[in-house]
């Protein structure tokens, strides 16, 4: 299936990040022909930047998920939401003409300290996905509680549930994005 192209979006900054690692899990079972990650060092979203023009990293941004056949998300939760990292690279997005999310399939992921593995992040990602109209797959939903203990020296889940649920999410955003690439 190494045809399809996969967008991964990381909502925490930090190179080794749990949310990174579990991206790229997700990729690794996506097996995509195509694997780019984004960057959202973005400038903070400021009416009066905008005016002069959609910045250059944004622009690519939106390029970057226009282009994919799939997105997956990974997503921090911070102060019971969404990072302000991915809520920002959104407010931008939302600014690009063209509707770029449109019937987009997408995966939503988090790992978190806490016990619920980001669950609010998943909440308030989904929200905030909500005006852009993609095709956020439902579940299973696949919530990381401890990661530090979930994951071996390679950067692969260990345990067999979140393996499970990954994979299972996985294949279905394969078969979600092989069916609008069919047209």
């Amino acid at each position: 299936m190494g045809n399809l192209s996969l967008l991964g979006i990381c909502g925490s900054l930090r190179t080794a990040s749990w949310n990174r690692k579990l991206m790229q899990e997700a990729a690794r079972l996506f097996d995509p022909a195509v694997f780019v990650e984004a960057n959202l060092r973005l400038p903070l979203y400021d009416g009066d930047l905008e005016a002069q023009g959609i910045p250059a990293e944004v622009q690519l941004l939106a390029d970057q998920i226009k282009a994919a056949d799939a997105v997956v998300i990974a997503g921090p939760e911070y102060n019971k939401a969404l990072s302000g990292v991915l809520k920002n690279a959104l407010d931008w997005i939302s600014r690009v003409p063209g509707g770029v999310w449109r019937d987009k399939p997408v995966a939503i992921l988090s790992a978190a300290a806490g016990r619920a593995g980001g669950e609010r992040s998943q909440m308030t990602m989904r929200h905030a996905m909500t005006p852009f109209r993609a095709h956020v797959l439902p579940g299973p939903e696949v919530m990381i509680a401890a990661p530090e203990g979930e994951f071996d020296a390679q950067g692969h889940l260990t345990g067999a549930m979140p393996v499970k649920l990954l994979t299972e999410l996985m294949d279905d955003l394969r078969q979600a994005a092989a069916r609008r690439a069919a047209g």
